[in-house]
């Protein structure tokens, strides 16, 4: 199993669908997975901190793990089937000992994780299958040039001639 951290939420162009974006933490590959506008929502918010007036259904789920004395250990991106990805919710048995894996959707799965602190981990074979490489260097290159952009403005630049 490799262990994937979550990058962020990324919209997809041209079609403006949302994205999470995975990273194989000891190596190069990315996993995006795409996701629909209310998990993008709940990801982001779980990744920035944010806390709801009422609990979302990812909070609630993981209020009811901890309160029956449960913990989820981790999730596993399983599968990939006809463009879906699939994930397993992998949870302690808590004092009665065993534990049990819950199907679940991966966006659903992933949102939980990062509320419940628990890792997010795939099989080297959905990697090889799904997974991309891109290059770390230039995507430092890319974000360096997007911040440079960020905060450019014409002011920056001396326009005046010799003449």
């Amino acid at each position: 199993m490799k262990v994937l951290d979550v990058l962020g939420v990324r919209v997809e162009m041209p079609t403006n669908h949302p994205i999470v974006l995975l990273r194989e933490r000891d190596g190069v590959r990315y996993l995006p997975i795409w996701i629909g506008a209310a998990e993008a929502t709940a990801i982001a918010y779980a990744q920035q901190g944010v806390v709801p007036p009422r609990p979302l259904t990812h909070d609630l789920l993981r209020t009811v793990i901890d309160e029956t004395g449960h913990t989820l250990t981790h999730v596993r991106i399983t599968a990939l089937q006809d463009g879906v990805f699939h994930a397993i919710l992998a949870i302690d048995g808590g004092a009665a000992g065993g534990g049990v894996d819950i199907d679940s959707r991966s966006s659903d799965a992933i949102a939980l994780a990062l509320r419940a602190g628990a890792d997010i981990v795939a099989e080297e074979s959905l990697l090889e299958e799904a997974g991309v490489e891109m290059a770390e260097p230039e995507e430092d290159e890319v974000e360096k040039f997007k911040a440079f952009l960020d905060h450019v403005s014409a002011d920056d630049f001396d326009t005046e001639s010799d003449s």
